[in-house]
């Protein structure tokens, strides 16, 4: 390995980030600049703009467009309202019933439309004020929406596995997609053991019982935006379909779906698929650079590298995933999802293998990792969405958000040495 290269790579992509240089325009530079010390200009410019596009020649990516678009429909289709009111049925009652429904709701829109940030928007528009309303402290509520919007990117379906499974080269996007359930939901249990004892101390108040037709009413209005997780994930582990096909029909359910509430006229259809071409133009050009500076990495040998010089530290699996995790926690911070599964994925991914780690469990154990960094700043979308909803300031924020963030790492310290809490869904159904 050529250290040079590796210093101009760091560098160069460092200096961009603090001149707050786009981070896909940061990746792509400092990709440029680091193979035009091994080859000439053109040929480097050539070449890199080569691997951008081939990138992007691939089926499987055909679905994030279209579960980004199923996902701008049920964020303006009152899908959110009808799963708070099912939500408020069933936890509402309970010490910290609102935060509980909070938490919840997040976890199902978030699942529903693999986003974390239009379930901060889409439940947190609707929960901060209710919760504030009924007493609880404003940063509390924020921090609890923003933290549970993350589950959405572990309970399947999610964009970030389907990328994860490109970047790994070819691992099944179905076993990550059952993957992620166990781990997703013990993330939401172990937010709802924070919150429920916060707002026991707190003595915040609690919702009424529903009689069982109201709780019937709630469950029946919710129901078909509920279905739609049944008919996308077995409708790909029944074999149906698959991941992008699955995409293109959870959009056409959806917008039936947002037809049927009323909430979405014809009129609102083009302002859907503006800002769907907006957001699927942004994750192309990240998932585009990404892959070009893992190609520049790969010609560099530095995976190899590192590789042999984490093997050196330790040969033990429980040292190695230790290291690996706190540089994921680390990565998380200072950059984006995406471009971060990109990168190091072909990184790790043969230095976990190595030690016998299941690619399946490792991309929940990676995806888990990166979600942490989604609530931090600087460069956390959630945090800054989840803020913005709130009208709060980061610092505000920041203290109720500790002790989630520890539960949250310890959820992730459990599911990364108990392989089974990832594997044995997959498991279940033959992956």
């Amino acid at each position: 390995m050529n250290y040079i290269e590796v210093i101009i790579l760091i560098t160069s992509f460092l200096i961009f980030l603090s001149l707050r240089v786009p981070i896909a325009y940061s990746i792509g530079l400092s990709a440029l600049f680091t193979l035009i010390i091994s080859m000439p200009f053109l040929p480097s410019v050539t070449t890199l703009a080569q691997r951008m596009a081939t990138s992007l020649d691939s089926f499987a990516l055909l679905a994030i467009p279209f579960f980004i678009l199923a996902g701008q429909i049920m964020n303006r289709g009152g899908i959110a309202h009808r799963l708070i009111e099912f939500a408020k049925a069933i936890v509402g009652p309970l010490p910290g019933g609102l935060a509980f429904v909070n938490i919840i709701a997040c976890m199902l829109f978030g699942a529903i439309s693999g986003s974390a940030v239009a379930a901060a928007s889409a439940i947190g528009g609707f929960m901060n004020p209710m919760m504030e309303k009924e007493g609880y402290d404003k940063s509390f509520s924020a921090a609890v929406n923003i933290t549970s919007a993350t589950t959405g990117l572990i309970i399947p379906p999610s964009n970030i596995l389907i990328i994860y499974s490109l970047a790994s080269g070819g691992v099944s996007i179905a076993a990550l997609f059952l993957a992620g359930y166990i781990p997703g939901i013990l993330i939401g249990i172990a937010l709802m053991m924070v919150a429920g004892l916060y707002s026991f101390v707190k003595k915040y108040p609690t919702e009424k019982t529903v009689g069982f037709k109201i709780f019937i009413k709630r469950f029946l209005d919710a129901f078909p935006s509920l279905l739609l997780l049944v008919i996308v994930i077995g409708g790909i582990v029944a074999g149906i379909f698959t991941a992008t096909e699955a995409s293109a029909v959870a959009v056409i359910y959806t917008f039936v779906l947002a037809f049927v509430y009323k909430e979405i006229t014809p009129k609102d259809i083009s302002t859907i698929l503006l800002e769907t071409t907006k957001t699927t133009a942004i994750v192309m050009l990240l998932i585009a650079t990404s892959v070009a500076m893992s190609w520049v990495m790969s010609y560099e040998n530095i995976p190899q590298e590192i590789s042999s010089a984490l093997l050196a530290i330790s040969d033990n699996p429980i040292v190695i995933m230790i290291i690996i995790n706190l540089i994921l926690l680390f990565v998380g911070v200072f950059m984006d999802m995406t471009p971060a599964v990109l990168i190091f994925t072909p990184i790790f991914l043969p230095i976990v293998s190595n030690i016998g780690i299941d690619p399946v469990h490792f991309g929940i154990i990676m995806i888990m990792n990166l979600c942490i960094g989604l609530c931090t700043p600087p460069v956390g979308s959630v945090l800054f969405v989840g803020c913005g909803v709130a009208n709060l300031s980061i610092q505000k924020v920041i203290r109720p958000l500790l002790p989630l963030f520890i539960v949250m790492i310890v959820v992730l310290v459990i599911v990364t040495y108990v392989p089974e809490l990832s594997l044995w869904v997959p498991g279940i159904f033959g992956f």
